[in-house]
């Protein structure tokens, strides 16, 4: 029973650990300048988008391009810049981070 809860601990730590290191490439991607996790600030807050998106299979490709190559349109007036600093694979990372918030 102490293993399975140690297993357990241990599991929670890392995902933890995740979301926390995911949370800071936002933030040095300066993306945390326009999003908030759970407000809107000039975009939509990151868990509005995962519940927006939840249900589409092709969300983390979208967002990922999103990321990289601004848009416009899906949530008001105001445009999101392009990204050109982030990589593809950060991108797919910060996509995967957003879609996993509740």
């Amino acid at each position: 029973m102490k293993q399975i809860l140690v297993a357990v601990a241990a599991v929670a730590a890392l995902a933890s650990n995740a979301a926390f290191a995911n949370e800071q490439l936002a933030k040095e991607k300066n993306c945390l300048a326009c999003h908030a996790v759970d407000a809107k600030l000039v975009g939509p807050a990151y868990k509005d988008v995962a519940a927006k998106y939840k249900a589409d299979k092709s969300a983390e490709g979208k967002l990922a391009t999103k990321i990289q190559k601004g848009g416009s349109g899906v949530w008001g007036q105001i445009p999101m810049p392009a990204n050109p600093q982030v990589s593809d694979a950060e991108a797919r990372t910060l996509a995967k981070w957003i879609l996993s918030l509740k």
